[in-house]
């Protein structure tokens, strides 16, 4: 079966585009596009890196709760933006806890807290507990946990067949990572502006009632992901038992705004 709706990459306005879905229990429904072409990820990278580090919390090395980044800030203040760093500053604006302050800091201040307790560099151990056990063989971390993935949708359809239906981590774990975290705070949401609230789990962004969004308007408030700001991302829908990753070659602005919702709508109806 493939999805028709895939094809609706291509009145996208980019160079290159390449999208497809899977299901729950990994059956890939369709895909359009060069599903091989390595893409920079931007914050699509965020997911990945999260997930190592929730391997590593569950291997024993890290503690979500322990200290880690600012001055009384933790491993999940950091994974939900709630550490009080700034956006790309290593720089602290705001208490631990009380406001989402979407902070690629945080994730670089993630990745050093993992090296240093597992004595691997982190885009090594992201290799080795997430990347290769996977078989995502065509995706490398070439810099900051929080921006600097490379990556083709084929291997993050693996990606997304694991988070649905896990086996590299508990499920319990993973269900933790798509529940709100610190419920109830505010913040801006990069390039959709202000939310309240702006829901977020541990390193994936949660749909919640936000409003403009970048997935579509029949997307369940459940629905959570990521999107990049290098024209990308990855959704997983668990009403919709399916998930969904787009990869462009052109920068997120208004012409992303106006295509994924719809896009994401029209794969949404014929799921």
């Amino acid at each position: 079966m493939s999805l028709q709706s895939l094809a609706l990459i291509e009145n996208w306005p980019v160079p290159t585009a390449a999208a497809g879905v899977v299901r729950v229990d990994g059956t890939v429904l369709g895909t359009h596009g060069p599903v091989g072409h390595r893409f920079p990820l931007a914050s699509v990278t965020k997911p990945l890196a999260a997930y190592a580090v929730l391997v590593a919390y569950e291997e024993g090395a890290v503690e979500l709760d322990e200290p880690a980044g600012p001055e009384g800030s933790t491993v999940r203040h950091l994974l939900a933006h709630t550490s009080g760093l700034a956006f790309d500053e290593h720089r602290v604006t705001a208490p631990p806890g009380e406001r989402r302050l979407y902070s690629n800091a945080g994730f670089e201040q993630l990745g050093d807290h993992v090296a240093k307790a597992t004595e691997i560099p982190f885009a090594e151990y992201l290799r080795q507990a997430v990347l290769e056990p996977l078989g995502m063989t065509a995706t490398s971390l070439e810099g900051s946990p929080a921006k600097d993935g490379v990556s083709t949708v084929e291997d993050l359809l693996r990606f997304a067949a694991e988070v649905q239906a896990p086996r590299l981590l508990d499920p319990r774990t993973v269900a933790e990572a798509m529940t709100v975290q610190y419920p109830g705070t505010k913040g801006v949401l990069p390039g959709y502006g202000h939310q309240n609230p702006n829901d977020w789990g541990l390193g994936f962004e949660i749909r919640g009632g936000k409003s403009p969004h970048w997935t579509g308007s029949s997307s369940s408030p459940r629905t959570f992901g990521h999107f990049g700001q290098s024209g990308t991302f990855l959704w997983i829908d668990p009403d919709a038992h399916a998930a969904c990753v787009a990869l462009t070659d052109r920068a997120f602005g208004p012409w992303a705004v106006e295509a994924w919702p719809g896009f994401t709508d029209a794969v949404r109806a014929e799921l």
